[in-house]
């Protein structure tokens, strides 16, 4: 076919359901050429990365302006990508502020745009709708509560499922998971899941520390594992764990694998509640920001949840604790409750099922390649 696609991610799971996508393509069509934005996922599976995902992966107005030099480099690089040979299809894969601008240099050089993974409209700026409607051509939604949002502007669009259901498996049993991480199977383990962004590290990961203190104080025989982002490197985090004497075992790039020998997770927001719910396991969300950023979100989302297994469950199935409340008293404290009551913990694992049960029946990727490959035709 000799067709070209750039496919553009911002962030660590973005480059995951990216990576995805393009092997479902590839399965459909290898000569189909992959360039844009990303991260080692998507370099693996064979995409070209001309901006590393790892220098865009920020959150938060403050956070924003600090990196904004990098990000204005990345933006011109690829739209002198999209306007000096403009590729036969551009992918964008959530991380809306950046990849709507791109959309709409996309539109004046006359490239379709695809759209996966949609922007939370439904959370807030709810304007940004319209915006869609006129810069993407097509929408490949992963909740089914999105399609109306974009059915009333008149947006072609597709409920894919989740592309999780597809790529949250362990890659070992429990019992060698536990042999390969050096856990003792007799002792429980609390999982910790500080982010994947170097900002998120800073500013949670030395409240997430102290709060495994307060729970190593309550329950001696704790132990703790912490997954490391293949977003990160070691540097990133040993500064914290350095001295603590938790002896907290880091494991690289098996998320999955350590998900399931975990008996509670603290967790920051994001995609990774979803998969943390997929596997069934109770956990508390946390998450801080800027006090400025919190100002401004604060009177600005339109949602009763920040946790993703909340809001897919329209329910608080997870205690969330944002700002003020991430701190180790209140963290150790709901951790300790899903420790130490089975029915409290019985009944967080009933819920995320039926969470999970939302997110479609998996095949997402090959759904989202088949509407690349009608759309490159």
């Amino acid at each position: 076919m000799n067709k070209r696609v750039m496919i553009v991610a911002g962030e660590a799971s973005g480059d995951l359901h990216a990576s995805s996508l393009v092997r479902a393509a590839h399965a459909l069509e290898p000569s189909l050429a992959f360039f844009g934005m990303g991260g080692p996922r998507m370099r693996r599976a064979g995409v070209e990365t001309l901006v590393d995902a790892r220098e865009m992966a920020v959150v938060g107005l403050v956070e924003v302006l600090a990196h904004f030099p990098a990000i204005v480099r990345a933006f011109r690089t690829l739209k002198e990508c999209l306007l000096s040979n403009p590729p036969d299809l551009l992918v964008l894969i959530d991380y809306p502020d950046f990849n709507l601008r791109l959309a709409a240099v996309a539109r004046k050089a006359g490239v379709k745009v695809l759209y996966y993974i949609s922007p939370q409209v439904w959370a807030w700026r709810v304007g940004r709708v319209k915006k869609i409607a006129r810069l993407v051509d097509r929408m490949a939604v992963v909740f089914p509560f999105e399609v109306p949002f974009y059915e009333k502007e008149g947006v072609p669009v597709s409920f894919v499922g989740h592309p999780l259901v597809d790529t949250v498996h362990p890659d070992m049993a429990p019992d060698e998971a536990r042999r390969s991480f050096g856990i003792d199977r007799n002792r429980r383990t609390v999982g910790l899941f500080p982010g994947s962004r170097t900002q998120e590290i800073r500013v949670h990961l030395p409240v997430i520390m102290e709060s495994a203190r307060a729970l190593r104080e309550r329950f001696p025989d704790l132990q703790f594992i912490l997954p490391l982002a293949s977003s990160l490197s070691r540097c990133d985090i040993d500064p914290f764990l350095r001295g603590s004497g938790l002896g907290v075992i880091v494991v690289e790039e098996k998320s999955y694998d350590v998900i399931q020998v975990c008996d509670a997770i603290i967790t920051v927001s994001g995609t990774v509640t979803l998969e943390i719910a997929l596997m069934g396991v109770p956990m508390v969300i946390i998450y801080k920001v800027s006090p400025l950023t919190y100002c401004i979100g604060k009177r600005l989302i339109r949602v009763d949840h920040i946790g993703l297994c909340n809001i897919v469950a329209n329910a608080r199935v997870v205690k969330e604790l944002i700002q003020h409340e991430a701190n180790p008293d209140l963290i150790a404290a709901e951790i300790g409750q899903i420790l130490d009551d089975p029915a409290y913990a019985a009944h967080m694992r009933d819920d995320l099922k039926r969470v999970a049960q939302r997110l479609g029946g998996g095949d997402c990727s090959s759904r989202v390649a088949a509407i690349v490959m009608e759309m490159v035709a």
